[in-house]
């Protein structure tokens, strides 16, 4: 088996309050669990990664003004169109949610747990 494109989906904005503290800490659970993935021989991918820079250079000063908006979430939906899997991290996120209801209609596997993909790490 080769390595797999992991998309890891949950809370960015969600239950922040638009705090750019708690977006961060968010983004970092994100990354968290992108370094578990990559860990476990696996290419994790965050569509924040992505989609901030992108809204960034169209103009947006900070995340969920219009500008960000047209990125977040279509950045998302055309990365897992490209990705392998996706690893649902816990916590309340439409987002997130609307991720893996598109993983699932694609007839990718979701993940609940970086423990749950094949470890290729040794590999």
């Amino acid at each position: 088996m080769s390595a797999l494109l992991v998309l890891i989906a949950g809370p960015y904005r969600s239950g922040t309050d638009g705090d750019p503290a708690r977006i961060a800490a968010n983004l970092k659970r994100l990354e968290e669990a992108a370094l578990d993935v990559y860990r476990r021989g696996h290419l994790p991918m965050i569509g924040e990664w992505v989609a901030l820079p992108l809204s960034a250079a169209a103009g947006s000063t900070h995340p969920g003004d219009a500008i960000s908006e047209m990125f977040l979430y279509p950045v998302a939906h055309r990365l897992i169109r490209r990705c392998d899997a996706v690893l649902r991290i816990a916590g309340a996120s439409r987002g997130a949610d609307a991720d893996e209801r598109l993983a699932r209609e694609l007839g990718l596997p979701v993940y609940r747990s970086a423990d749950e993909l094949p470890d290729l790490a040794d590999a």
